[in-house]
């Protein structure tokens, strides 16, 4: 299995004064390559709602090795660096690529699942499960201890 990959529409409004691509369109990218993963997998926002669950993010970390431009072509994947058993909290990390083998940013994020309906973590059900099981585990892949 490989990681999952979405390339990226640069727009001009990703850009900065610097002629750049600007720090927060970078975190936009994951959510893009997240979101993207979830649909591609069945897990539709309409599903979410149906569940009454929804992916809820505790810490979003980027870090920049490559300018990218305008002109760039730029793709981003995701994988999974850490999960509880349960799936109920989780660590994804997406590589953003200049050309498809520059690696431009790492961006990790932690996060957990919440129920929508009284606002508190929660364990998935199997339907979001056999979706995480579809991530690439990364090569330091590690399981979290416990569940929520």
């Amino acid at each position: 299995m490989t990681p999952y990959v979405v390339p990226i529409q640069l727009r001009w409004t990703d850009i900065d004064a610097n002629r750049h691509v600007k720090h927060s369109s970078y975190y936009d990218f994951g959510a893009i390559a997240r979101m993207n993963f979830f649909v591609a997998h069945g897990l539709s926002m309409e599903k979410m709602r149906e569940f009454s669950i929804g992916p809820v993010l505790f810490r979003e970390e980027a870090v920049f090795k490559r300018e990218i431009r305008y002109e760039d072509k730029v793709t981003i994947d995701v994988r999974i660096v850490k999960a509880s058993p349960d799936y109920s909290r989780w660590s994804l990390q997406h590589k953003i690529y200049l050309d498809g083998n520059t690696v431009a940013a790492i961006i990790t994020v932690d996060g957990a699942w919440i129920d929508l309906s009284i606002r508190k973590i929660a364990v998935p059900n199997e339907a979001i499960r056999q979706v995480f099981l579809q991530f690439y585990r990364d090569e330091s892949f590690e399981h979290m201890e416990g569940r929520t």
